[in-house]
């Protein structure tokens, strides 16, 4: 079922949950929001209208009735990059970190928060609509030249060393997007490293006592508990 509406440029969320109540308590709140709502309960259904929504961002329930959700969004990301957001009853570490690893951006474990799922979708479409001219990030007080690698927070220049540079880089490139330790172990240093988590860990404390404010309580990299990390796009 999809919402009526005539603008052409109002955001598109794919909801696929196979939950009768879930899809109306989703399509109340985001329908408020001046979102346009397509609606699948299963998971077939839902990759249809993937390819025939062309949707903006996809809600995702990983318990469908004919395949994991999982599996979705691993055939899903064969063809597409649009944000997937998990919303799933399982809070296990193992199923977060395989829903990540699968391409998922984000993962909210049921039940959630009206706001704080708004304020995930709104941080998706950010990073899909945003236009960015020039190799620049900005958020908050921190800026990224991404073409002459230069680090700067508050105006004035951090000095990175080149594997905090490359880690920061990762962040930056997938802003608003939980990296899982895996992903990042894979991609900074290779997979001879995926049991060496420690080596990430020393390096994201180091970031943090140069581009946190309180490295206690970082603003720009979030810790997201036993998945990974997050660059948290500020305004």
């Amino acid at each position: 079922m999809t919402t009526e509406r005539t603008t052409d440029n109002v955001p598109r969320i794919l909801v696929i949950d196979d939950e009768l109540a879930i899809r109306r308590f989703l399509h109340t709140v985001l329908s408020s929001e001046e979102f346009l709502l397509h609606e699948a309960e299963n998971g077939h259904s839902g990759l249809a209208a993937a390819a025939a929504f062309r949707p903006d961002v996809i809600l995702l329930d990983l318990g469908l009735p004919d395949l994991d959700g999982i599996e979705v969004i691993r055939r899903i990301r064969e063809w597409s990059q649009v944000p997937i957001i998990v919303l799933s009853v399982r809070d296990r570490e193992n199923d977060k970190v395989a829903a990540l690893d699968a391409g998922a951006d984000d993962y909210l474990t049921k039940p959630f928060g009206v706001g704080e799922l708004l304020a995930r979708i709104r941080a998706a479409l950010r990073r899909t609509l945003q236009e960015i001219p020039e190799p620049l990030f900005s958020s908050g007080g921190l800026q990224v030249d991404l073409g002459s690698r230069r680090v700067m927070l508050d105006g004035a220049d951090v000095s990175l060393t080149p594997t905090e540079y490359d880690i920061l880089r990762l962040l930056v490139s997938h802003a608003g997007k939980v990296m899982t330790h895996t992903q990042i172990l894979k991609q900074i240093w290779g997979i001879a490293y995926l049991e060496q988590p420690h080596v990430l860990r020393v390096n994201i404390s180091n970031l943090r006592r140069k581009l946190e404010c309180d490295p206690s309580r970082p603003q720009h990299i979030i810790t997201e508990p036993g998945v990974g990390y997050r660059l948290k796009l500020l305004s």
